[in-house]
């Protein structure tokens, strides 16, 4: 039986990318190393062509040794099996889908499994990250935050954790924006399960990633390593919560490193959840208490009018909650009397009122009652 050109195709992209798969599987070729054999040899093909003595001017004898022996298709089946299946891909450097973003970092990884939309590797993107254990608040300005900067077209980049991370991705989804979840574990471990769900949302409308093998659990040393990801699909890096000895500071840290935008938000300072925000903003990252100060900072009015026409990742029609602006009048207004106005529900019009507030739309009073100060 002779095989389509399309199957010969396939068949070669899977025997290349098998190649990439498996020259990361012996132990010590870390990202970088295996940037440096790319920079040497040009591609993986060439890396396992090469003889020990040629292999041994970059890499240890032992690495060297390991790479001669050749490809373990045995190791591989698992790997390979998975990409068979749809919506399933292994992005490398040499693939036009790679982060350019990415490229800009010290440490780029070589390649990266993806469940989803590839095509959100290229957009403008903005991370929000912040505690596990977060406030209720917390999550509320999280999913608020990212609700209403999916309405300038960015991407929404987290890390599928609980508490912030969960609640920047909802906040994207629920604004039909785009958003990428960068996990620690392989692709066919859902962590937290908690989160199988949510994850199952951003495979059908965004996209996960990781640099981490097929089958490797969560382990702390993980998360460090998937965090300079995060930071380097970003523009910025936007912390909700976070206590000192967070994660977020280190993707803070990363970002701020990377050259990109730090922003925080304060809190009390009475809360260990605020301390983290309040040390990054003493060292310099931008005090954020509304959206405008991040729209003004990453000039996002100029961005999004020049992509209005070609996005497909908004409609770019009036955002929902400027139509709340239009009922309230500029009287004090309670929620219910709102809910009763505009026929929706409480929830629905509680989510518009914190989008807003972070806009500068509306402020709340005492009694529960808001004004429209715009």
């Amino acid at each position: 039986m002779q095989l389509s050109h399309s199957e010969n195709t396939y068949n070669e992209e899977l025997v290349e990318k098998s190649l990439w798969i498996s020259l990361s599987n012996i132990h010590g070729v870390g990202s970088q190393t295996f940037c440096q054999l790319l920079k040497t040899f040009g591609n993986p093909a060439n890396i396992y062509a090469a003889n020990h003595k040629q292999l041994k001017e970059v890499v240890s004898d032992k690495i060297a040794a390991e790479i001669t022996k050749g490809v373990d298709e045995e190791a591989l089946r698992d790997s390979l099996h998975w990409l068979s299946q749809a919506n399933n891909h292994l992005v490398t450097l040499a693939d036009s889908h790679y982060p350019k973003a990415l490229l800009e970092i010290s440490d780029p990884p070589p390649f990266l499994y993806a469940k989803g939309n590839l095509a959100l590797l290229n957009i403008p993107s903005i991370a929000i990250v912040g505690s596990r254990n977060a406030s209720v608040q917390g999550e509320k300005n999280a999913e608020a935050f990212a609700q209403g900067l999916s309405g300038y077209n960015l991407c929404i980049v987290s890390g599928l954790a609980l508490g912030i991370d969960g609640a920047a991705h909802r906040g994207a989804l629920k604004a039909n924006g785009a958003t990428i979840a960068v996990v620690g574990t392989g692709l066919d471990i859902v962590y937290p399960a908690r989160h199988r769900d949510l994850a199952h949302q951003i495979v059908e409308r965004g996209l996960i990633i990781s640099e981490f093998a097929l089958g490797t659990p969560s382990k702390p040393q993980n998360f460090p390593k998937r965090n300079r990801i995060i930071s380097g699909l970003s523009l910025g890096c936007l912390v909700v919560e976070a206590n000192l000895q967070s994660g977020s500071q280190i993707t803070a840290r990363l970002s701020a490193e990377q050259g990109r935008e730090v922003f925080a938000i304060p809190g009390s300072i009475h809360s260990p959840m605020s301390k983290g925000c309040h040390q990054l903003i003493k060292q310099g990252a931008k005090l954020v208490d509304c959206l405008q100060d991040i729209v003004e900072e990453l000039d996002l009015i100029n961005a999004t009018e020049n992509v209005a026409e070609t996005s497909n990742y908004s409609d770019n029609k009036t955002p929902p909650q400027n139509s709340l602006l239009t009922l309230m009048g500029y009287e004090p207004i309670t929620l219910e009397n709102i809910v009763h106005l505009s026929g929706l529900t409480v929830s629905e019009v509680s989510s518009m009122l914190m989008l807003l507030e972070l806009e500068g739309g509306v402020a709340s009073l005492a009694g529960g009652q808001y004004q429209k100060i715009m």
